[in-house]
């Protein structure tokens, strides 16, 4: 039952009244783009993230209000909501172990307690389109869980919007960066049988407009939303539209029923830079047809002129912003469930730990401004400047057990910023035209470092510094270490060497 205190809060406030929002998983694809959507409509962002650093460099962050805090915790929850009229609750714990649905389920609990106690107008919620007449049993545990948590928050006391979307197409998405090097790596596809499921894909910005628009629903609404576009197609289709659009030829797609969704995932993840774990519940969630059942959101966020995006236009509009590298956010964007994601300690809290070190100078005949601009533009497209070949290995030793892998590339080609995913590494820390540290997400029995600074020496002369790290956790990681020591001079010792020569090049190519 919702509360007096909710529909006051609902009633008292006037159209167009500027609300507070909080946006839960700022970190996330979804979250990382909704924020700048709710300022520029007008409204206060408060964002709770685990690991706030890593919203630093968003460029909405001098706009919204950050503070750290965990669904899990219920003191950093209640601070958080306080003073709060509209909550977005988009976080899971898919990938965090066999317990995640557990663990979805207490979260979405403690929060929908914690929102009703401080007076929220509305929870705002987005899951995943269940198929029509399949018994909870039958599901995938990700889209058993995503409608789990749906019913709790509408259970809450809290007027709650639960939009349901099966596939959403948009720049740096999983299942948009699956489709596109599925389609264009392989000409000719041995694919599931799932291929041949009906979906209802929808563009991310048509996601985003209804999130927005469901902050100022009436309270006397309370209920789960279908979300999706025009088009119903399969998910070969979907493939050969995206031939079509990105002007390849025609893929040949031959679809065969031995492929589990378990088997699936892991072809998924050597083909493409989506990792298995993050692949297998999309595939599993192909297993049923996910088409809407009704658009009655359209009656409380009005379509725009035209309608929402159709296929064609939602491929069309992602593909560009890759290619024109504006890809805001990417799926990457939220910590790998399972990575490591411990800092690097400082020295005195370090004492008397094991932490091995690999360090590498070189005098670089350029300015610390064109070593900076090397360095930040290291891996995706521009490698990592050593022994290519060793790189690839182990990238391809990392996916081969489950790991990330190599080929999450870089949100984008110039620049970086704190939280940002980089092949099998994620930036820890910028401080821009000197220090990149890069953690290592591959599997590893151990923490793992990278840091690369631009520097001058005493005689005012620039000079790349580079060091590797490396924190062994039981006798496998200090036998991990002895064991890749003799390849060090090979990759740590090219590394620095070609970034020095690297940014020589690039000092002469501006002199020109």
């Amino acid at each position: 039952m919702i509360s007096r205190a909710q529909q006051a809060a609902s009633q008292d406030r006037p159209d167009g009244a500027r609300l507070r929002c909080l946006v839960t998983g700022a970190t996330g694809y979804i979250g990382g783009r909704l924020v700048q959507e709710l300022l520029d409509a007008g409204h206060e962002v408060r964002c709770m993230a685990r690991t706030p650093v890593k919203l630093r460099d968003h460029p909405w962050v001098g706009e919204a209000e950050v503070v750290a805090g965990d669904v899990t915790d219920e003191a950093s929850v209640r601070d958080a909501l306080r003073g709060i009229d509209v909550a977005y609750y988009l976080v899971h714990a898919l990938g965090s172990g066999k317990d995640f649905e557990r663990t979805d389920r207490g979260a979405a609990r403690l929060f929908a307690e914690q929102a009703r106690a401080a007076g929220v107008g509305r929870i705002v919620y987005l899951g995943g389109l269940t198929p029509h007449g399949v018994a909870a049993r039958d599901l995938s545990p990700h889209l058993r869980s995503r409608a789990e948590v749906g019913r709790i928050l509408l259970e809450s006391g809290v007027p709650a919007t639960v939009l349901r979307a099966a596939v959403i197409i948009g720049s740096g998405s999983a299942s948009f960066e699956m489709l596109r090097y599925l389609t264009e790596r392989l000409p000719v596809m041995v694919t599931p049988s799932w291929v041949s499921t009906r979906i209802q894909p929808v563009a991310v910005r048509d996601v985003l407009r209804w999130l927005v628009g469901s902050a100022r629903m009436p309270s006397d609404v309370s209920r789960t939303f279908d979300i999706g576009g025009p088009d119903i197609v399969t998910y070969r289709e979907l493939m050969r539209r995206y031939a079509v659009v990105a002007g390849l030829p025609r893929r040949l797609i031959v679809p065969v029923p031995v492929l589990t969704p378990r088997l699936s995932s892991h072809w998924i993840g050597l083909v493409t830079p989506v990792p298995a774990g993050v692949a297998k519940p999309l595939a599993e969630s192909l297993r049923h047809e996910v088409v809407c059942d009704e658009h009655d959101i359209a009656d409380y966020v009005p379509d725009p002129p035209g309608g929402p995006l159709g296929v064609d236009a939602a491929l069309t509009l992602a593909l560009r912003r890759v290619q024109d590298a504006q890809v805001t956010t990417r799926w990457s964007s939220a910590a790998v469930p399972g990575a490591p994601s411990d800092p690097l300690p400082t020295d005195p809290d370090w004492a008397g730990g094991s932490l091995y070190t690999d360090r590498r100078e070189a005098a670089v005949d350029a300015s610390t401004a064109d070593l900076w601009r090397v360095i930040e533009g290291i891996g995706g497209e521009h490698g990592w400047y050593s022994f290519p070949l060793a790189w690839a290995v182990r990238g391809l030793l990392d996916r081969l057990v489950g790991g990330v892998g190599l080929r999450r590339g870089r949100r984008d080609a110039a620049r970086l910023r704190v939280g940002d995913s980089l092949d099998f590494w994620r930036v820890e820390e910028i401080e821009r035209g000197h220090l990149l540290r890069l953690r290592a997400e591959m599997r590893l029995p151990g923490l793992a470092w990278l840091e690369m600074c631009a520097d001058r020496d005493e005689a005012g002369r620039t000079r790349y510094r580079q060091r590797a790290l490396f924190h062994p956790r039981g006798l496998l990681g200090h036998a991990y270490w002895w064991a890749i020591s003799p390849f060090h001079a090979a990759v740590f010792g090219g590394m620095a060497r070609n970034i020095a020569r690297a940014a020589a090049r690039t000092a002469k190519e501006g002199a020109a």
